[in-house]
């Protein structure tokens, strides 16, 4: 499996071998190959796409780290995409359920409870009540609208980043502990992490995973960038979703800093990777057998 082509997908875009890529950067094996992969939503993975996923790189389990607003979004563009037969006739794939049967999906939402809260926090009372105002009526999208507007714009793309850092530590750890259900070649495993891109969210957790197995912050920083330009095909269609929930352009973007930027706030706030993954709950053992598992 390790000399498969990496973006041999059609409608999966950002698909990737972790272990594939780090060590051929790094020139040496330091991650397992074939049991570790990232990409953007695989909603609309054709028949063939399907297929591959299952067949030729064996995916049992799906971590999927979307709030509950994706998942709506896009079960109403898919529902509107039914209705077009030119798309159906492209993608028979629509026309079956999102989830890829024989698969195992989790959705843990790493943006979850704890980290709305704060980011409410940082509102003023007046958008606070405006929030609250359009999502009880159900207009999800507007309301976030004002969160972006407020509190993302200021925060940034990689301010974002250290917040969930900071207020998600329970769901990076569910995240986390589902490595560990897995022994190499057991069941969880290969195994398949993606967001809505595959960039942020999903770089945390690969991040994290990575510097848990030793590797090279440089190697790290060169898996996350290898999606600004997995993602440019789709480019105009990423930014006008971004646009719409108030953000800008430049969040369709890897910033260059994004995994020192994570590093260095591991270092600066907790003492280290280590001190913070001690802090989860993500201990000392738990880090050795996720070495175990996917250390190459």
């Amino acid at each position: 499996m390790g000399d498969m082509d990496r973006t041999s997908l059609d409608n999966v875009q950002n698909f990737r071998d972790v272990g594939q890529t780090v060590n051929t950067q790094c020139g040496k094996r330091l991650v397992r190959e074939g049991v570790f992969f990232r990409s953007a939503r695989p909603d609309y993975a054709s028949p063939e796409d399907r297929r591959k996923l299952k067949e030729d790189y064996g995916i049992k389990t799906v971590i999927d780290l979307r709030t509950k607003t994706e998942h709506a979004k896009q079960a109403e563009k898919r529902q509107a995409d039914l209705k077009v037969p030119a798309l159906l006739q492209s993608n028979a794939a629509l026309a079956e359920p999102v989830q890829i049967p024989g698969l195992r999906y989790l959705e843990i939402k790493i943006t979850g409870g704890k980290f709305e809260k704060f980011l409410i926090s940082q509102l003023s009372w007046p958008g606070f009540f405006k929030l609250i105002f359009l999502y009880t009526l159900g207009y999800r999208i507007a309301a976030i609208r004002v969160m972006s507007q407020e509190v993302m714009l200021l925060r940034g793309l990689v301010g974002m980043g250290l917040d969930t850092l900071d207020h998600s530590g329970a769901d990076i750890l569910e995240a986390l502990n589902v490595f560990l259900e897995a022994t190499p070649g057991g069941p969880s495993l290969p195994i398949l992490v993606h967001c809505t891109q595959g960039k942020d969210r999903t770089g945390l957790i690969v991040a994290l995973v990575l510097m848990i197995l030793g590797v090279p912050l440089e190697a790290v920083s060169h898996d996350y960038l290898l999606t600004q330009g997995a993602l440019e095909a789709d480019r105009e269609t990423r930014i006008a979703e971004i646009e719409e929930i108030g953000l800008t352009p430049d969040w369709g973007d890897c910033p260059p800093d994004f995994v020192a930027r994570i590093h260095e706030h591991l270092v600066s706030r907790y003492g280290g990777v280590e001190a913070y993954l001690d802090g989860i709950e993500f201990g000392s053992d738990k880090r050795r057998r996720l070495v175990e598992v996917l250390g190459a």
